[in-house]
């Protein structure tokens, strides 16, 4: 058992807890990021499968992220603009296909025109709220006390336009089905990225990527850090008090180390809340930490990569964009890498309907998702040199996609609470965020906000 002393003991080493080391680092104060992955970048992840480079976490980078675009560029990372050339795609739930340009699916005109008035109703009640402070929306209780699907019932009877509105915030975003989650976190869905027009967007919402992959973001933070990061140390115990904590970790399973002990002033949790309750706490944390985390829990979806010898749907004038609330793949994109001359479609299948194809082989689940794609893109997409299925359910470490969120009335009851320091114990990951809520540039934000605090203090 190796021990160490630290200003401060950092518990993940993704976007948030590396950002956040980064930061008390150049204050000055000492510190030990505890991973208990073999690797660095939480949720975020680039590999090599079968010679194809895919980004099998997060990727993309919005106009609106400033915090990540900031960090990307302080890096020295280059971007590049999603392929977006072309007409999208939208299938109806007749199964009938229809090529169009801009955002508002090609639905008949009343449905266009209840999808529109919704959105902008959404955008109303969108502004009236600050998304690090959802709890404070003027109808904040009874927003949380109803399902966004219930919520959007409530609005119009037109099915096709509450499948389409729901699906930007339950598939595309939260993974869960809108029954499970209230309208209040919708709107901080919404909220988080500006407006929900921006979320309706793809244009915007999924603009950029990295050249090279996302998670040289965590790779470069955690490489400023040198031997200050600890790979295959799963933290078991956290024991705490004024006077500081202790954090006990045992060599995660294939790691060819020992535990470690780190004494040190403060601790950060830099990963996502479902994942607290593998860590004891000495002393138990207080009954509001108790209650509050088991309000949370993770959405689920596949993102599967699918990769061509050549990107055949652009010489069918298509753009690669694809949307349908009555497809197995819900949404699916143009994915090719910069300078690849293979085309790649990544497309997501989500909550129930992830579910359901993990109740079949492998075989089988391939299939049934590649021909929901050439639904979208033809026969061609049925035949893929490469194909992978990102399944973040089954990490440990992870435990579900994208982040996680409060069930029915939990965010109006416990958000307030949700990033409170309990004594020199501090949190930080994208599932906290308000701006970046669920992506890195959150993660990053909230990394900054606690090496922010534990600075101050312990400047005090």
């Amino acid at each position: 058992m190796t021990e160490i002393t630290r200003d401060v003991v950092i518990i993940g080493a993704g976007a948030a807890g590396l950002t956040a080391a980064n930061d008390l680092k150049r204050a000055g104060l000492s510190v030990a990021v505890l991973e208990a992955r073999d690797r660095v970048g939480g949720r975020l992840w680039t590999d090599v499968i079968d010679g194809a480079m895919l980004e099998i976490g997060g990727q993309w980078v919005s106009p609106d992220q400033d915090a990540l675009i900031e960090t990307v560029a302080e890096l020295g990372l280059e971007t590049y603009s999603r392929y977006r050339d072309g007409e999208s795609v939208y299938i109806n739930a007749a199964g009938e296909l229809t090529r169009f340009t801009g955002d508002i699916f090609p639905v008949p005109p009343a449905t266009e025109k209840i999808m529109v008035d919704l959105i902008d109703r959404l955008d109303a009640m969108v502004a009236q709220m600050d998304p690090d402070r959802p709890w404070e929306h003027p109808d904040a209780e009874a927003l949380d006390k109803i399902s966004f699907e219930a919520w959007l019932y409530e609005q119009t009877d037109d099915k096709e336009a509450v499948d389409n509105i729901a699906l930007f915030i339950a598939g595309a975003m939260l993974t869960k089905p809108p029954h499970a989650f209230s309208a209040l976190q919708a709107l901080l869905m919404a909220a988080s990225a500006g407006s929900f027009t921006h979320l309706v967007d793809a244009d915007f919402i999924l603009d950029k990527r990295v050249v090279g992959g996302l998670q040289q973001v965590p790779l470069l933070l955690a490489e400023r850090l040198g031997d200050d990061v600890f790979l295959g140390q799963a933290v078991r115990t956290l024991e705490y008090s004024d006077g500081g904590v202790t954090a006990i970790s045992d060599a995660s399973t294939g790691s060819a180390g020992t535990g470690m002990t780190v004494r040190a002033r403060y601790a950060i949790l830099a990963l996502a809340p479902v994942l607290y309750d593998r860590i004891s706490f000495v002393p138990p944390l207080p009954r509001l930490q108790h209650q509050l985390h088991q309000h949370l829990s993770m959405g689920f979806v596949i993102k599967v990569h699918a990769v061509y010898e050549t990107p055949f749907w652009r010489d069918k004038g298509l753009s690669g964009t694809a949307f349908s609330p009555y497809e197995l793949s819900h949404e699916a994109y143009d994915n090719s890498n910069h300078g690849d001359t293979r085309g790649t479609l990544v497309g997501f299948v989500s909550d129930q309907h992830a579910d359901d194809v993990f109740r079949l082989s492998a075989d089988e689940r391939k299939q049934r998702i590649l021909e929901s794609l050439s639904h979208y893109y033809g026969p061609e997409a049925l035949e893929p040199v490469v194909y992978y299925e990102s399944d973040w359910g089954s990490e440990e470490w992870t435990r579900g996609a994208y982040a996680a969120s409060f069930d029915l009335g939990g965010l109006h009851r416990y958000g307030a609470d949700l990033r409170t320091p309990v004594g020199p114990i501090h949190f930080a990951c994208s599932d906290l965020a308000g701006a970046g809520y669920q992506h890195v540039d959150g993660a990053i934000r909230m990394g900054r906000v606690a090496a922010e605090a534990i600075i101050g203090q312990a400047r005090a």
